[in-house]
């Protein structure tokens, strides 16, 4: 049990430095708007989405935040991966910017695995006293 609350708050810590603390610091400067713009996409759009980041990754390592709320993060998270390698592989072609989310994404399984295993030990411990 030790070992599975460890790994799932290691990568859930992770994913909140990248999705939420990276992006909150960083997406005004001149480098992530050229990024979003270069995928075609409108400064806009940049903004709305770091905004949901973060508040995809405050519900994920928030103990508190309703077991549904954490699986809608999980859901925005997987599918934010998914279309930015989609973007990258259709407008830059194979690289490793193209396979990065989806490394991210390997992440963000194994803290939803874990997730999952523990809030389903807490339910049955629950139960049972």
């Amino acid at each position: 049990m030790k070992t599975d609350k460890t790994i799932y708050w290691v990568t859930t810590i992770l994913l909140f430095m990248m999705e939420g603390i990276m992006p909150a610091l960083t997406f005004q400067t001149e480098m992530a708007q050229q990024g979003i713009s270069h995928l075609g996409y409108p400064v806009y759009f940049g903004n709305a989405l770091v905004v949901f980041k973060i508040l995809g990754a405050l519900a994920l390592v928030i103990p508190q935040v309703p077991k549904r709320f954490k699986e809608l993060a999980y859901a925005g998270f997987l599918f934010n991966f998914l279309f930015a390698s989609i973007s990258h592989f259709a407008i830059d072609g194979v690289h490793f910017q193209s396979f990065f989310p989806l490394l991210i994404l390997l992440v963000l399984g194994i803290s939803f695995m874990y997730y999952q295993k523990l809030y389903s030990l807490r339910t049955i411990t629950q139960e049972v006293y």
